[in-house]
């Protein structure tokens, strides 16, 4: 089982990051842009399935490391807080990313394969799952890799919901996207600041001590 008090804040924090504009959201929108709602939907797809593969190879490596040495296991956990400060300050840095459009249809099958590689051959995916999860993984429960594979399932899940309901809503969303800057700039720089917070959340103070 998951600590209930950091599944929540889990909870607040993915979910706020699923809803924020940034690459993923901007591939399965321009997909679905360019070949249709389908090609959307299968896209959205396949960055779930590629996410799952990063989720499963996350937790086996953090379930070695918690194995080997719970000092390392700090490590890691403090390392990925640091981490995700800076990605919360790159988010607010590039406030100001713009809507890329991918042109033309491709065929359904290579949607969801394409979506698939898109997410497996991201670094950063393996990064952010790697810094991010551990922040709400209690090593003082049991099924410390039980609970990272949920909470990755959770993340994962709550981001293809986004890019559903970007798909189902992309003509109109692309038009906002790409006219409306402040829109974007703002949700940006407070995911960006729920980045930061939740970084120096983990390296001031232990969120396991309760």
């Amino acid at each position: 089982m998951v600590d209930g008090r950091l599944f929540l804040l889990f909870l607040a924090a993915a979910t706020l990051l699923a809803i924020t504009p940034g690459p993923g959201i901007f591939y399965v929108l321009s997909r679905s842009l360019a070949g249709g709602r389908r090609e959307g939907y299968l896209s959205a797809a396949g960055t779930f399935a590629g996410g799952l593969v990063h989720v499963l190879a996350a937790g086996v490596g953090i379930s070695a490391i918690l194995v080997a040495s719970r000092t390392a296991f700090e490590i890691l956990r403090y390392g990925g807080a640091a981490y995700l400060i800076f990605l919360g300050i790159g988010m607010i840095r590039t406030r100001d990313t713009s809507v890329e459009t991918v042109r033309g249809r491709v065929k359904g099958n290579r949607v969801f394969q394409q979506g698939i590689l898109t997410e497996v051959l991201n670094p950063k995916t393996a990064l952010f799952f790697l810094s991010f999860l551990p922040q709400f993984v209690n090593p003082k429960l049991p099924g410390v890799t039980v609970q990272f594979l949920l909470l990755g399932l959770v993340s994962v899940t709550l981001n293809t919901i986004a890019d559903f309901i970007v798909v189902a809503l992309s003509v109109p969303l692309g038009v906002r996207l790409r006219s409306n800057t402040r829109l974007r700039r703002n949700q940006r720089m407070i995911s960006g600041a729920a980045m930061i917070g939740l970084g120096a959340f983990a390296l001031l103070g232990d969120a396991r001590s309760k």
